[in-house]
């Protein structure tokens, strides 16, 4: 486990993609947007991304407190800042990491009306939320909550890391509307996740001591996939990593988009990603915990032999029943959707595009993105105010106001420009918290390079 753990930070640490790419969405016609709606429109011949280089960014976000919460440097003591983290925190806070390197990318022009794109990137997504009531059990123990009881179903977390070999079709229907759709095969490398769990554990007075603990109901399970290999844990990194190609827990998945002009400055777009699913069924290893389990200390006997602590952990083994299994099972993926209404203004300009046929654009837009995720627990929301202005026809740059789980200040910043057919371009997001990021509940960076050719 120390291995994989390991393991998990060096991916999150080099291997990182935002999940909500609020900047980067439908700006400046870069190919990367692609990924986030199949049916943006595209006006080159071709493209070839950097490999490694054409996707590279990070992003993590937390609720409920930040690290600057438990461990700035004031007068209080490190415990009185952990009660009043958890005097605040909820059991639908969460810490989330989504991450994605694009390994290679490509596209080609097939017609005047469709463009076709392809790559493979891997992806590391993770979710634990914060189990509020043992994270307060273990801190300040059970004498002081009294017929509490202590849910098990707060016990939610899924880390996936995988392989994503992808290829998308983006077809102009007509002037006003383009659709794209984008096929996937997954290839799960490593998969850890524990959901809709039940029981829990409450202290009471007893009768024949002061104190009665019971365990009510639990029925706790832990499905995984990619850590055992014939019976040993796996800690080599590089089969992680080769497994993320064509490896055998497999699946597909599938995203829609489209763009609609519903007059020549006002544009719709939207798309839903990733409705797909992974068949684990290799290298599995499931725990299943059920049963109940009520205890009232130890009458200790004067001058036995008997041996108290074995056959209370044998009455526990026997009413509490751990079990392992290696059946394989179904992990469906964090489906995503995207929608947005864009306004063009100001300085019309006109550009020669792969057709040779010039078009116009505008050099200034503002509008609205709404995006939300499918997570264990619930949806997740974040809405997006943006202005674009286009400086020339190879320098663009767009500012966003987001408002989501992390902060109801965040904003962020992009920029895209090309030399000769290379095209560069970087994202920051939070900006306002970069003079001390240790009080920001999230932070997002990203940059890349592709070769376009118009």
């Amino acid at each position: 486990m120390r291995k994989t753990i390991s393991l998990f930070l060096f991916v999150v640490g080099f291997n990182s993609f935002s999940q909500n790419k609020a900047v980067l969405y439908d700006f400046a016609g870069l190919p990367q947007t692609l990924l986030l709606n199949p049916g943006l429109e595209t006006n080159y011949k071709y493209h070839i991304g950097v490999p490694l280089l054409s996707g590279f960014s990070t992003d993590i976000g937390i609720t409920g407190f930040t690290v600057s919460d438990v461990f700035a440097i004031d007068n209080a003591s490190i415990s009185d800042k952990i009660s009043a983290v958890l005097q605040n925190l909820d059991n639908a806070d969460y810490l989330k990491i989504n991450s994605q390197i694009e390994v290679f990318s490509a596209g080609f022009r097939w017609d005047k009306k469709t463009y076709i794109s392809f790559g493979f990137y891997q992806e590391l997504d993770a979710i634990v939320y914060f189990p509020k009531d043992f994270i307060t059990l273990f801190n300040e123990g059970n004498s002081a909550y009294l017929n509490k009881n202590f849910n098990i179903s707060q016990l939610v977390f899924k880390l996936d890391l995988s392989g994503v070999l992808h290829a998308g079709i983006t077809k102009k229907v007509s002037d006003e509307l383009t659709v794209g759709g984008r096929f996937k095969i997954y290839s799960s490398a490593l998969n850890i996740e524990s959901t809709n769990n039940t029981g829990t554990f409450t202290t009471s007075l007893g009768s024949n001591n002061i104190y009665v603990n019971q365990l009510n109901n639990i029925n706790f399970n832990q499905r995984s996939s990619g850590i055992v290999a014939e019976n040993e844990n796996t800690n080599d990194s590089t089969t992680f990593l080769k497994n993320t190609f064509l490896g055998d827990n497999s699946g597909v998945g599938l995203d829609f988009g489209l763009t609609y002009h519903i007059n020549p400055q006002l544009q719709f777009s939207g798309s839903i990603l990733d409705v797909g699913f992974v068949h684990h069924k290799k290298n599995i290893k499931n725990t299943a915990v059920e049963g109940s389990f009520v205890f009232e200390g130890i009458e200790f006997e004067y001058d036995s032999s008997r041996s108290y602590w074995q056959e209370l952990d044998a009455t526990l083994k026997e009413q509490i029943v751990t079990s392992e299994n290696q059946e394989s099972y179904i992990s469906w993926r964090p489906t995503r959707i995207n929608t947005a209404i864009k306004y063009s203004f100001g300085e019309k300009r006109s550009k020669f595009c792969y057709d040779n046929i010039s078009k116009d654009f505008y050099t200034d837009a503002f509008g609205v993105q709404l995006y939300s995720i499918f997570r264990p627990i619930s949806l997740q929301f974040a809405a997006t105010g943006f202005y674009e202005k286009s400086f020339s026809k190879k320098m663009h740059a767009k500012v966003t106001y987001t408002v989501d789980d992390y902060s109801y200040s965040n904003i962020g910043v992009g920029v895209s420009f090309q030399l000769w057919k290379i095209n560069f371009y970087g994202i920051l997001d939070n900006v306002l918290e970069l003079s001390d990021i240790s009080k920001a509940n999230g932070f997002q960076l990203q940059f890349g390079f592709n070769l376009l050719f118009n």
